[in-house]
């Protein structure tokens, strides 16, 4: 019994969503393709913050969590990291301090022939092997910022064109933020609910609570004139 337990490969799944129908449904095909791989899936860790910061409650979690021998599988890079370079590598190392190893596609995985390999073999492929992840999360913060910048300049053309008017909101998202805060959810449980980040609830609670102040403002000020103009008359 105990033999077989120590044969048994655990993971542990971070997957990053913006909305209920993607979490179900990556959460779903991911861990299916895990348990079709042979492994034992200990949990899946479900965040909604941005991949461009690295204090994530749920990566945070996860990392806690990890037990010498666990795999991390993310569905790509930029779905785990899109840090600068230094600061993602400080990731992988916190996850590899754990004894645990990265599984990601389109990153070809060598620790398990390093850990089989001795003298300059293995220094060899474990070199590889932080090559080919330096690579990955060079190529996952490029994308990124080249995201950034096509955004920035395609804003900066509708601006001279007279085009641009911001991002359209999402009423349905804002209205459930709003109905969760003032019920008194906390920011980061309306943010898990949502889902969104929890800037996004910040912004938009406080743009609620200022709309608020305005309409309150408002009335108080058409009731000051009906009075003085109810008493004039």
């Amino acid at each position: 019994m105990t033999a077989q337990m120590s044969l048994v490969r655990i993971a542990r799944i971070y997957i990053r969503v913006s909305t209920d129908e993607q979490d179900a449904r990556r959460q779903h095909s991911l861990k299916e393709s895990a348990e079709a791989a042979g492994y034992y899936v200990a949990k899946v860790y479900t965040e909604t913050a941005t991949g461009v910061s690295a204090d994530r409650p749920e990566l945070l979690e996860m990392i806690a969590d990890l037990q010498p021998g666990e795999v991390v599988i993310a569905e790509k890079m930029d779905r785990l990291s899109r840090l600068p370079l230094p600061e993602a590598e400080q990731l992988v190392h916190a996850i590899r301090a754990k004894g645990a190893r990265l599984a990601v596609p389109g990153v070809v995985d060598l620790s398990e022939l390093a850990e089989a390999s001795e003298g300059v073999a293995r220094i060899v492929l474990e070199a590889v092997q932080d090559m080919l992840l330096r690579l990955a999360l060079q190529m996952a913060r490029d994308d990124y910022e080249t995201r950034r910048e096509r955004q920035r300049q395609g804003i900066a053309l509708a601006k001279q064109a007279g085009r641009y008017r911001g991002r359209p909101a999402d009423k349905a998202q804002h209205d459930r933020i709003v109905a969760l805060r003032e019920g008194g959810t906390s920011i980061a449980r309306t943010a898990q609910l949502v889902p969104c980040s929890e800037t996004q609830v910040k912004r938009v609670w406080r743009e609620h609570r200022a709309r608020k102040a305005k309409q309150s403002q408002r009335a108080r000020k058409e009731k000051s004139m009906e009075e003085t103009y109810g008493t004039a008359a």
